[in-house]
């Protein structure tokens, strides 16, 4: 079954500025943010390259420098796109487990500069990718993908599924992040903190909430299969 024309484009601008979007908040995660900066007048595509190319780069040549050189550019990307510091720890803030768990893991393996160098790059990698969301809006990254994957029509794959899918994942993640930090703080404040029943309860039940209403919104634009 096709996708109706505007059907992924009005999904995604709902999810982008809707009143009800549990992403609303001051530390939105990956989150469009419209400006007027450079970053956010560069084409889509470009902004992928780039991104593309600078993960590969920290990948390639993984060292403390490598890192400490590569934090230097996020932070005057995100300065440069009018975005505090805030912003950026909020785009790395759900790291923080796995952050607290590479590190002496990584150190006890390879020593303080295997530990710095690969959580450093994990880090880094998040920040970019978070970067380019927030100074892009989700159709236009989609309007690129369309055109790269368009080629794969010949094998009888659609690409505008891949990107509606892409866009689910894009947006379910954070969204899930932020639902489960808001069970948590709830359960905090009720004194259940030890409760597994206080935190797993909640989430299964938001979490099917979710995705019922977003099963309801696209099967009312046609996407039912």
């Amino acid at each position: 079954m096709a996708i109706p024309a505007n059907a992924l484009t009005s999904i995604v601008a709902r999810w982008e500025f809707a009143d009800g979007n549990p992403l609303m908040g001051a530390a939105m995660i990956g989150v469009y943010r419209p400006g007027a900066s450079i970053l956010h007048r560069l084409p889509a595509g470009v902004k992928l390259l780039g991104l593309l190319v600078f993960t590969t780069a920290v990948l390639i040549w993984r060292s403390p420098i490598t890192v400490a050189i590569g934090l230097f550019v996020v932070a005057v990307g995100y300065l440069s796109a009018g975005y505090s510091p805030r912003v950026l720890l909020a785009q790395v803030w759900p790291l923080r487990w796995i952050v607290i768990l590479l590190v002496p893991f990584q150190w006890w393996l390879g020593g303080w500069r295997s530990a710095v160098a690969i959580v450093g790059t994990l880090i880094l990698a998040v920040a970019a990718a978070g970067l380019v969301s927030l100074t892009t809006r989700i159709v236009d990254l989609l309007a690129v993908l369309d055109r790269v994957l368009s080629p794969l029509r010949r094998v009888g794959v659609d690409p505008e599924r891949i990107s509606l899918l892409i866009a689910l994942s894009i947006r379910v993640v954070p969204v899930m992040l932020e639902l489960v930090d808001t069970v948590r703080e709830a359960r905090r404040a009720r004194g259940a903190e030890r409760s597994l029943r206080a935190f797993a309860t909640p989430v299964v039940v938001r979490t099917v909430g979710y995705s019922q209403r977003l099963g309801d919104a696209l099967i009312a634009r046609g996407i039912d299969d």
